[in-house]
């Protein structure tokens, strides 16, 4: 078997219908290929393959893991991708293709996953996983709340988001400390018009200072007394809706021709 290692962050799911109701989460029929990240011991890898209505392959950085699913899953042959999948080029391994993600993400660096799914937007229709239920929540939240951020805005203005279930830590090997949550999100038909780079720029820039109003927090923009006039920059950034935020994008990116 295979041994969860903790500087890897695992912490293996045992509990089979909630990895059966993991696999059930991509629902598009837009693409044909499934990439898994962090198979581990293949208990979601099983019920994907099950499906037999897309192309599986699996992303692992750990040789146990990789050595284990070459035994259990023989039919993925060459489909197992080995490494970090923070540092895959996704475009190089999928060429001209659109793909579903899924997986039960390893808690430490879940949210630069999530950052890597919105650099890959054009080719990733569909994303699910499980999450730390707090990463979840975030990634889900309303404005005017208190986990409310960046992440929140960044991935609600390029995709619905939906929370679907709450997974209790003692189905896990070993149990983490909390719990986790299983979330959904499907790619917005319309796109939002801007560059993605700057409007990254802008909704950090806004919450590193989340306690000042815009006209504060986004004083490096050096942005023009007519814009700053704007009621909007008296808000405080969680005070804005993911839309409230692409519209002031787009506003500042106008200001700075």
């Amino acid at each position: 078997m295979v041994t969860p290692k903790k500087h890897l962050g695992q912490h293996f799911l045992t509990d089979l219908n909630i990895a059966k109701k993991i696999a059930g989460t991509l629902q598009d029929d837009s693409y044909k290929k499934i990439l898994e990240i962090g198979p581990g011991t293949g208990v979601l890898t099983r019920f994907l393959l099950d499906r037999g209505d897309k192309e599986i392959f699996v992303n692992e950085i750990d040789k146990e893991s990789i050595e284990y699913l070459k035994k259990k899953f023989p039919q993925l042959k060459d489909r197992i991708i080995e490494g970090d999948f923070l540092k895959l080029d996704l475009k190089k391994l999928f060429p001209g293709e659109e793909i579903g993600i899924t997986g039960n993400f390893p808690y430490n660096i879940s949210t630069q996953i999530v950052f890597k799914i919105l650099e890959n937007k054009e080719m990733i229709p569909e994303f699910s996983g499980m999450f730390q239920k707090e990463v979840s929540e975030r990634i889900a939240a309303q404005h005017g709340s208190k986990t409310y951020g960046i992440l929140s805005v960044l991935t609600q203005n390029y995709y619905d988001v939906d929370y679907l279930f709450t997974v209790n830590e003692k189905v896990f090997n070993p149990p983490p400390k909390v719990k986790s949550g299983v979330i959904r999100l499907k790619r917005k038909q319309k796109p939002p018009g801007i560059d993605y780079d700057f409007f990254k720029k802008v909704v950090k820039t806004a919450f590193n200072q989340r306690r000042k109003t815009l006209r504060n927090s986004l004083k490096s923009f050096n942005l023009s007394d007519n814009l700053k006039q704007d009621s909007i920059f008296a808000k405080r950034p969680e005070q804005l809706s993911p839309q409230d935020f692409l519209e002031l994008a787009k506003k500042i990116k106008h200001d700075l021709r």
